[in-house]
């Protein structure tokens, strides 16, 4: 049977606990820039975390003033991202933990000889943060970690596939031997654009949300971003994963 060459992994709300706390730290700011810039809308976090979990925060700026009707300068933009990595790096660095059963998968993972890398579309600095926090940055050296907003240039956010395809060239496969966990539309997106096998976990919404809201995502991972299969829980991954191997 066909194996998969690389293991590419998401980081926010797929291995590590990160994405609440990420928006918690950025709410303030977002409402900042809309006063700032004259603009009367306010979010609370969930209104924010509907509107652009998966989006880093320089995506989140242009999604804003796209919605919102404003224009900020580069370096206006360039700033705040500077302010709300500080933040969220902070806060992450202090309350972030794992996904259930995630740490137990990549140790398996490792046991079994597979590589392993993360893809985020979150600065890398925070990645990192996270992934020290919940004790599994030892599964990815600094070489195996790439961020949209850090490793490309210009920086990018998913849903564009550029971050996963410049991982698969570093790493030295074709995006299509791969396989990735993505549990957002936006990463899921990327993903099924760069071509490369996605189980999406929605585990995570189960956990926040609620039911209702982990099986509306199951049904929009599957239809509209061609998701191989779907994971509830990480101690899934290893049937997923032959699955997938199978039809390769």
């Amino acid at each position: 049977m066909p194996r998969v060459k690389y293991i590419l992994l998401d980081c926010d709300n797929t291995l590590c606990l990160s994405e609440r706390l990420a928006f918690e730290a950025c709410t303030d700011l977002t409402n900042e820039v809309l006063e700032k810039w004259g603009r009367p809308e306010r979010y609370t976090v969930e209104q924010l975390l509907e509107d652009f979990v998966g989006h880093n925060f320089r995506g989140m700026l242009n999604g804003l003033q796209k919605k919102h009707g404003f224009t900020m300068s580069p370096e206006e933009v360039d700033a705040y991202v500077d302010r709300e990595l500080g933040a969220v790096t902070a806060k992450l660095s202090e309350k972030c933990t794992p996904c259930p059963g995630a740490p137990e998968q990549l140790e398996a993972l490792k046991k079994a000889g597979y590589p392993m890398s993360v893809v985020s579309t979150s600065a890398k600095p925070r990645v990192v943060a996270s992934l020290k926090k919940v004790g599994i940055d030892h599964y990815f050296p600094d070489e195996h970690v790439f961020s949209a907003a850090t490793s490309l240039n210009p920086p990018s956010s998913k849903p564009d596939p550029a971050i996963y395809n410049y991982a698969c060239q570093k790493l030295g496969v074709k995006n299509e031997e791969c396989v990735t966990v993505e549990d957002s539309k936006s990463g899921a997106t990327a993903a099924m654009r760069a071509n490369i096998p996605l189980i999406g976990y929605v585990g995570v919404y189960g956990i926040e949300e609620g039911k209702e809201k982990m099986e509306e995502m199951a049904k929009l991972l599957t239809e509209q971003c061609n998701a191989k299969a779907i994971m509830y829980d990480w101690k899934e991954f290893p049937e997923l994963l032959k699955k997938i191997e199978e039809g390769l």
